[in-house]
């Protein structure tokens, strides 16, 4: 593959003085470039929908949602993963992020750990990934070998597999049951995939485990009611969402919680059983 023939790898001409440019210049030309991403993005709703329905079935089924990347793909991952136990409340092993390198690769360049193909096998089996899970494999380039060799080992034992790049007839894409690109064209600084494809990523990412978690059942509403109230901004939270959801005065509503152990969503069928 000729990786300067990549649309993420190409010269943007709207950024070509970008240097010269007075800072209120240079922040309205990215502005400009970022405002394409969200219409990207849109171009693969239908498939993004067969990836969350795709999804909610195998977890209904018992299976785990897990995503693999390297360097802003991985870390994207990573992230999104990691917010899913507080905010739906559900175990931290039901959607689980791996990065090419390890932790280490979370705040420092690993190099070399996206080409180490052989590692991602051994990485998901450290997992006990299985025929049951599903696999996400995030490349803004399409072609990142340990994500490939990810896939391919996914497709072996039979698990569902989706793949996530920002370029037209990606690798991935050939590989995966279904394929979510949307093609986000030349970063603003040329081949700088933390940019534009990094939004388009972490915006398809929240669309994947928000409708989820919306089918799971994880919200009412839109009051996240399966949320861990471990702080006290969480807290308050969710005094207010059981306030909203039941119509009960601030009192009630920490009575409620309390008898609930602080879930929202047992207080609130607490609080409607009592009516």
């Amino acid at each position: 593959m000729n990786l300067a023939e990549l649309t993420t790898e190409q010269q943007n001409p709207n950024t070509y003085n970008i240097d010269k440019m007075d800072t209120l210049s240079m922040l309205k030309v990215i502005n400009d470039e970022d405002k394409k991403v969200a219409l990207a993005v849109e171009q693969e709703l239908p498939n993004i929908a067969k990836a969350v329905d795709l999804i909610t079935q195998k977890i209904k089924n018992g299976g785990r949602l897990f995503y693999i990347g390297a360097g802003t793909s991985g870390r994207l991952g990573v992230l999104d993963a990691s917010e899913c136990p507080p905010t739906f409340g559900v175990s931290p092993h039901l959607v689980q992020g791996i990065i090419a390198g390890g932790v280490n690769a979370l705040v420092y360049s690993v190099e070399g750990a996206e080409d180490n193909a052989a590692r991602a096998i051994s990485d998901l089996n450290e997992r006990k990934f299985s025929s049951e899970d599903v696999l996400i494999g995030i490349a803004a380039s399409g072609r990142t070998p340990y994500v490939v060799k990810a896939l391919e080992h996914a497709k072996t034992i039979n698990a569902a597999t989706i793949a996530l790049s920002c370029v037209e007839n990606s690798e991935i894409a050939k590989i995966a049951d279904i394929a979510i690109t949307p093609v986000t064209g030349a970063e603003v600084i040329t081949g700088s995939t933390r940019l534009k494809a990094g939004t388009a990523t972490k915006l398809v990412l929240n669309m994947l485990t928000t409708a989820t978690m919306i089918k799971m059942g994880k919200v009412y509403g839109n009051l996240m009611v399966d949320v861990q109230a471990t702080n006290d901004k969480l807290r308050d939270r969710a005094i207010r969402i059981v306030k909203t959801a039941t119509g009960c005065t601030e009192e009630t509503a920490t009575d409620a919680l309390q008898k609930s152990n602080g879930s929202a969503k047992s207080a609130i069928n607490l609080l409607v059983n009592e009516e």
